[in-house]
């Protein structure tokens, strides 16, 4: 296992207590086999890092998505905390490496599991809200689930691009308009123009979330 002081560096936040840390990557097979009383698994850290992870998608899709219903911003954060986009967010902070497994959890690749990898990045969350409170476990969030490169949800830029190639000569361009906030919370406003006419606005955490934004207004707009 690698050494949780690789984590936090990985993580680019030092716990004041590094207790949670080690919690947040100890699996219940790990616990299971030790002989230590009173250590405990990160199934109730997990409990609570999914409650913060849904409240902030809950409320980035909210902010970013005025127009949707329920329905559909419901829909989209399922996409966005999925299992298979926790684990791959987890891949990225290299999270299996430092996971606390027992034995036959580890020689059968647990650390590799997508399920035990979401997991743990919820407990991971769960750790940095008790940590650090709700501003730094929102922008790990951000940073990791909803202001990844490779976004989850719809690709409104592709759509926007397929809905609009048969009309020949026009061009799409997407302007920053502005860009506001402090380092670890930016907003980013963009425009996008079809043939220098405005199509759509959009607003995000960083600028490819306020393309796809000002996209999906796009395509509204053309509808």
């Amino acid at each position: 296992m690698e050494s949780l002081n690789k984590l936090e560096e990985k993580l680019e936040y030092k716990f004041k207590d590094s207790s949670l840390l080690k919690l947040a990557v100890s699996h219940s097979s790990y616990v299971n086999e030790i002989t230590v009383k009173k250590v405990q698994c990160n199934e109730r850290i997990e409990f609570l890092g999914d409650a913060v992870l849904e409240l902030v998608s809950s409320e980035f899709l909210y902010t970013s998505s005025p127009s949707d219903k329920e329905g559909v911003l419901s829909k989209h954060r399922a996409a966005l905390v999925c299992e298979k986009s926790l684990a791959a967010a987890a891949r990225k902070i290299e999270l299996g490496s430092f996971l606390l497994l027992g034995k036959g959890e580890k020689s059968t690749g647990g650390a590799n599991r997508d399920s035990i990898l979401a997991d743990a990045f919820e407990a991971v969350i769960g750790a940095l809200y008790l940590d650090g409170g709700y501003a730094i476990a929102s922008e790990f969030i951000h940073k990791y689930v909803l202001d990844a490169d490779d976004p989850v949800f719809q690709d409104y830029k592709s759509r926007f691009q397929e809905l609009v190639q048969g009309r020949l000569g026009e061009k799409i361009s997407y302007e920053l308009v502005s860009e506001a906030g402090p380092e670890h919370d930016k907003q980013f406003v963009t425009n996008l123009y079809l043939d220098g006419r405005l199509m759509g606005t959009g607003s995000g955490h960083n600028k490819k979330t306020a393309e796809q934004q000002a996209a999906k207004q796009a395509i509204e707009k053309l509808k």
